[in-house]
């Protein structure tokens, strides 16, 4: 695809940041891509599912016949649009707001996702936040304790609450990153947090595969998503992506695919794998 080597610059002053106040919008509707109903009529819950990576997953699944539920803090107008673009696909779509940081939160909303869809077929793990910080002396207990519940807390709370409801054939897949291979100075929290996702994704595959339950990962590299403006300055965001052997971010709508070849049924010989939509960058992982 044609994309842009740069996006404008631009900061929000909230995380985890709003789509509707990017410019350009990422692009997550995948105009061009048609479904050929390889999740017809199963249902997903999607972490973070209101923007980004989550809201392309969405409406990449709906247009293989899923149904939808979406999962998100407190960003509603992303949400209602997510809600309004899965269902402009055929499916239904619920959104139910609340922190995956909190356990109780995600067995609500799990128990609320199957009494209104019916049932769960696929989970995707994709809700997280980062705090960019200079040097570790400047990352408060406060702030290493809230990564980690979010980004990795979140993921277990998740799988604990969606297993009862799980048959054989269900798929679990869970976001990483690449910083999880090559480290990032200045995102020590968040980077050990997606480290810990590859070996979270690693074990319970293991610990899963008796039960028919497929476990895997996707490790996005830079993808232009609300998480860009509303973490780093303006000067950061206008040469976001760069820095990769194609020399731009990647579209959310360009990762999605990663996330319905996982949930598909053909993907029946792969577990605890990582896929690196990640613009060329080798990380031998």
């Amino acid at each position: 695809m044609d994309e842009p080597k740069s996006v404008p610059p631009q900061v929000q002053d909230q995380q985890p940041g709003s789509q509707k106040q990017m410019t350009p919008q990422p692009a997550t509707e995948a105009p061009g891509v048609k479904g050929s109903g390889k999740l017809q009529d199963q249902v997903a819950v999607i972490t973070g599912g209101d923007s980004g990576i989550g809201r392309a997953v969405a409406v990449q699944y709906a247009r293989e016949g899923a149904d939808i539920a979406v999962l998100y803090l407190n960003e509603h107008d992303d949400a209602k649009e997510t809600v309004r673009l899965v269902e402009a696909e055929g499916r239904r779509c619920i959104a139910i707001a609340g922190d995956v940081g909190d356990e109780g939160f995600c067995r609500k909303a799990v128990g609320d996702a199957v009494a209104q869809l019916g049932r769960l077929d696929i989970l995707v793990n994709n809700a997280a936040e980062q705090h960019p910080q200079e040097s570790i002396t400047d990352i408060s207990a406060e702030q290493l304790e809230r990564t980690f519940r979010t980004n990795i807390f979140g993921q277990f709370y998740m799988v604990k609450a969606v297993l009862p409801h799980m048959k054989k054939g269900a798929r679990i897949i869970n976001t990483a990153s690449v910083t999880a291979y090559r480290g990032s100075p200045q995102l020590l929290d968040y980077s050990s947090t997606k480290g810990a996702i590859v070996a979270f994704t690693r074990s319970l595959a293991q610990s899963l595969i008796k039960d028919g339950i497929h476990v895997n990962g996707v490790a996005p590299g830079p993808i232009w998503t609300p998480l860009i403006p509303s973490t780093f300055s303006e000067e950061k965001v206008e040469s976001f992506g760069s820095s990769v052997p194609m020399g731009r971010p990647g579209q959310p709508e360009e990762v999605a695919p990663c996330y319905v070849f996982l949930a598909w049924e053909g993907c029946s010989y792969m577990a605890g794998q990582i896929l690196h939509p990640n613009g060329g960058e080798i990380i031998n992982g």
